[in-house]
């Protein structure tokens, strides 16, 4: 009897927990319903892995900017964007994860009646901010893309022109500004960005519309001289305003550069730092090479791009960019200020191009970390410094944010087709010109066919060789 009570009692106790059989069929690793937060976070780290990553089937960035050089598989150096499907790799996560995921979470915190007005608002900027950044890699890498009609329930949208996107990107910006307030909550530990700190959101807002706004300059430059004069001041002042994603050291959400370079995470040997770069950088004695490579006997040595490199015998990105916990950037201090001095240059506006240009500089030495007296001297030298360095304020600005834009492959290459400096010699064996644009996906010559067309029409050709609308030179 004792043995039968034993087993009794339990399903009795089980019985008194379960209201009903539905109870029982709950699977609590796959909730019905997911909240915004959780949304929001998932969405801000798809953005960064993108951007971060280092796979040749989703990021080849650094290749093309000459900032990295492969040791064997030569594809994606060549600028072959077609054997792993490169522009399909791209898009989809864009819009699958991070755009879907940042309109569910707008959906989640619409109907949520428990947070206040303040909050909710916060809650609601914050995606919006995030969904232009995003919009604005969409329209940057290929021109013309489903903007109105994408993330509905339209089987095939249709392809919005780019400019018009980018005048409605930069209406979006300005409410989500109107809308924060700065001294209240948003996401709280789920902002994995500032940790629930608006007020920094709202400079990173004001950054992201200034770096957008000279983006377009070319081909606007009234609209940008007033975007950028307007939010001159308000945008990040120092390192400690970057727009930072913060990996942690342990996998999964450790750094997707480490997954490929580290040899805690692999064996394989395909990177190795690019001679464009690390020759610019030897040529004026860059406190920053350090801490973007390995050296080898004491001196910085690049691999060529397209060829297969050895190595043994060159430098490798360094301990600090290929640890676990290495940080992503989105947007920081030292672009800002690199956008201050051109817009200085160009319009006359927001203080002198010198001083900003050395601030862009200082700033992203002491990121990396420099020293202040080691940017001084680096701006002391003539081939540096604003006034004597070669060329006019495309050739200043474009050569050292370059430099200042390393591991971020994507960026480096948007300035690059906008400045046009610095002047890049295409990869070994080429397969095209090095590409101003990535082409559609060959699915939406499947699922879309008529809308693809049409966008190819409008923006002068589904080709690499093709520029967007704000590259005019």
């Amino acid at each position: 009897m004792k043995k039968l009570l034993i087993f009794i009692l339990p399903v009795v106790f089980l019985a008194s927990c379960a209201k009903n059989l539905e109870d029982y069929n709950y699977d609590q690793k796959n909730p019905v319903s997911v909240s915004a937060g959780s949304l929001f976070s998932n969405a801000l780290k798809q953005l960064s892995d993108n951007q971060a990553s280092p796979s040749v089937n989703i990021n080849v960035f650094r290749f093309w900017m000459q900032q990295w050089a492969a040791t064997t598989y030569q594809d994606e150096p060549r600028y072959n964007i077609t054997t792993r499907n490169i522009p399909l790799n791209y898009w989809t996560p864009m819009y699958r994860e991070v755009l879907k995921d940042l309109n569910e979470s707008r959906k989640v915190i619409d109907a949520d009646a428990s947070i206040t007005a303040e909050v909710k608002n916060n809650r609601i900027a914050l995606t919006e901010i995030a969904s232009v950044y995003t919009w604005s890699i969409l329209v940057n890498t290929w021109g013309d893309v489903p903007y109105s009609e994408a993330l509905s329930e339209v089987n095939q949208p249709k392809y919005d022109k780019a400019a018009d996107i980018y005048t409605d990107l930069f209406a979006r910006l300005d409410a989500a500004i109107a809308q924060i307030s700065a001294d209240e909550d948003n996401f709280g530990s789920a902002d994995l960005l500032y940790g629930g700190d608006s007020a920094q959101w709202l400079k990173f807002a004001y950054s992201l519309k200034m770096k957008l706004a000279i983006t377009v300059a070319d081909a606007d430059d009234a609209n940008a001289r007033a975007m950028i004069l307007a939010s001159a001041d308000k945008g990040f002042t120092s390192n400690a305003d970057n727009a930072i994603f913060g990996y942690l050291g342990q996998t999964p959400n450790n750094n997707p550069i480490s997954n490929a370079l580290n040899p805690i995470y692999t064996s394989r040997q395909d990177y190795v730092g690019g001679n464009t770069i690390i020759d610019k950088m030897n040529a004026v004695a860059d406190p920053r090479r350090p801490f973007y490579f390995t050296s080898v006997n004491d001196v910085y040595v690049g691999g060529k791009a397209g060829l297969n490199n050895d190595f043994a015998s060159l430098s490798h990105p360094s301990d600090k960019i290929i640890a676990p916990d290495f940080e992503a950037i989105l947007l920081d201090y030292s672009e800002v200020e690199f956008i201050l001095a051109e817009a200085s240059a160009r319009w006359g506006i927001a203080g002198t191009a010198a001083d900003h240009y050395s601030k862009a500089v200082t700033a992203s030495i002491e990121y990396w970390g420099g020293t202040t007296a080691q940017a001084t001297t680096y701006l002391a030298n003539t081939a540096v410094a604003y006034a004597t360095a070669t060329g006019d304020y495309k050739q200043k600005i474009g050569e050292q944010k370059y430099l200042a834009l390393y591991n971020r492959g994507y960026d480096a290459w948007t300035e690059w087709r906008r400045l046009d400096y610095p002047v890049l010699t295409p990869a070994s064996n080429a397969l095209s010109v090095l590409p101003l644009r990535l082409t559609y996906p060959t699915s939406e010559r499947t699922l879309n066919q008529a809308n693809v067309e049409s966008a190819a029409t409008s923006i002068g050709g589904d080709a690499v060789a093709t520029r967007l609308f704000w590259d005019k030179n």
